[in-house]
């Protein structure tokens, strides 16, 4: 599958053209919406952008749910236990390798670990619950980015280039899939109480049409209204609103014909007829009262549930992609207190397990993608304080990219599966390496995609999300 941005010729449209083709078309653009099929507007837009698709290949996943634990959790604290490192609590490990900040020590993980299923999975006591699930979770313990730094490492992350100003993953999969759902957006991030590291430029189009960014969602509120800011226009009801929208689409849409069909000019166009369209379905989609409570008990009522449960809702509506972060800024960034993962994970590990098992409930877990981690892992020696800094350390872990753990679960990935390891400390990959670029090809190819073919011609060349890096579809992940 390989798309094609057209060239732009500029044209313009007379006043005496303009007033000759208003009105033209509108009544089957008002038709299609009060028969709630958007058929007309599908006939009248043939480049719909959130179309259905097909991929290269039969997908095995239809839809992605990303739990990104921001800031990066501790591997050898979470799914990766190292015994080796309770013989050297306190003492100078063989092999340091080189981090952001100074380290020292080895420093044991202060939780326990415990085998769970038949495949025998080990996983600290702070992901209890989700380790319920280890009969289902395709672990890679080998895990690889580029840099331990924040903000280069979240670009690699989710747009598979730590410098440059480049598609998100999620635009990737929207742009190559398109929606099954018109009337809500095909690509949501959501976040509690402001953004991450990064900001909205972890979930960026980038040079894809801007129908393709995600749409962010701050889930501090719990008003199902103020969720989705300014989705509701108080001056004009939804028939003004028609009579307004179709006005507009007359004139961008002669505008656009003039312009051979500019995909970001189309895309602007569609951006207000989904906003329209959303006052109609995005209230009942974010309003999870109308779930059992039993249900919301299960997901728990802190904002990581309450997000959760909204993507539940929002997945069966047929939203193709979702990002969960774990709130503002890089929360699981433990430089200090590695116990700080306790809480940390307390507020995600019970959402997770009850989404696992709602989508099992409702046979939405084999087509569905879950993806857990974050921009990197942690170092397995204690982080030094550094002069005029953070003085008071004593138990805190620095960024480490050398080797880190990420789990998968359903959209056609090998369940009850461990690949990969680190050394016997956890501080780099040493069988079975896995890079970013690996895992976006792999995870694409879940989708339905050859990440090869899968491209976006812009500037003359030809993109991809997995760049021009060397790299590979990890078969042994895949069912």
């Amino acid at each position: 599958m390989s798309h094609h941005a057209p060239n732009l010729e500029h044209h313009f449209l007379t006043r005496r053209q303009l007033l000759g083709r208003l009105g033209m078309g509108m009544g089957s653009i008002a038709l299609g919406d009060l028969l709630g099929a958007g058929k007309a507007q599908a006939a009248l837009n043939a480049n719909n952008p959130f179309g259905v698709r097909q991929p290269h290949f039969e997908p095995k996943a239809k839809r992605v749910i990303h739990f990104f634990m921001n800031g990066g959790p501790s591997q050898v604290d979470t799914f990766d236990p190292k015994p080796m490192l309770d013989k050297y609590d306190g003492k100078a490990l063989p092999n340091i390798l080189k981090t952001e900040r100074p380290t020292g020590a080895g420093m044991k993980s202060p939780f326990k670990f415990q085998k769970y299923g038949q495949c025998g999975l080990e996983v600290s006591e702070i992901f209890s619950r989700t380790a319920q699930f280890a009969d289902d979770l395709c672990v890679i313990r080998s895990m690889q980015a580029d840099v331990p730094n924040h903000e280069p490492s979240l670009g690699l992350m989710n747009t598979g280039d730590g410098r440059l100003h480049r598609p998100s993953f999620g635009s990737w999969v929207t742009y190559g899939l398109g929606s099954e759902n018109e009337n809500l957006p095909g690509y949501i991030s959501m976040c509690p109480n402001g953004m991450p590291t990064r900001r909205t430029k972890n979930w960026q189009s980038a040079f894809l049409p801007s129908i393709y960014q995600g749409t962010y969602i701050n889930t501090e509120n719990t008003d199902v209204d103020k969720l989705v800011e300014y989705i509701k226009n108080t001056s004009l009801d939804l028939k003004q609103q028609r009579r307004q929208l179709d006005l507009l689409y007359e004139m961008n849409h002669n505008h656009l014909v003039q312009r051979q069909n500019d995909q970001q000019l189309d895309a602007r166009i569609q951006s207000y007829e989904l906003a329209y369209r959303m006052q109609m379905e995005a209230t009942d989609a974010f309003d999870i009262s109308k779930e059992p409570e039993h249900i919301r008990k299960a997901y728990g009522e802190n904002h990581f549930g309450r997000q959760t449960l909204i993507a539940r809702r929002l997945l069966e509506r047929g939203v193709r992609f979702i990002q969960l972060w774990t709130g503002a800024g890089q929360p699981w960034d433990s430089h200090d207190e590695i116990l700080d993962h306790a809480r940390l994970a307390k507020d995600v590990d019970g959402a997770i397990a009850a989404f696992m098992a709602d989508m099992k409930q409702r046979g939405l877990f084999d087509d569905t993608l879950m993806i857990w981690g974050g921009e990197f892992g942690r170092t397995p020696a204690v982080e030094l304080p550094t002069p005029g800094a953070n003085a008071g350390k004593q138990r805190g872990r620095d960024h480490n990219h050398y080797g880190f753990t990420y789990w998968l679960a359903g959209g056609g990935v090998k369940a009850g599966y461990t690949h990969g390891a680190t050394d016997e400390f956890g501080f780099g990959a040493v069988e079975n390496p896995v890079h970013v670029h690996d895992l976006h090809a792999t995870l694409l190819r879940t989708l339905g995609f050859d990440h090869e073919r899968f491209t976006y011609k812009y500037a003359g060349l030809d993109f991809k999300l997995t760049g021009v890096n060397e790299c590979k579809v990890v078969k042994e992940l895949l069912a």
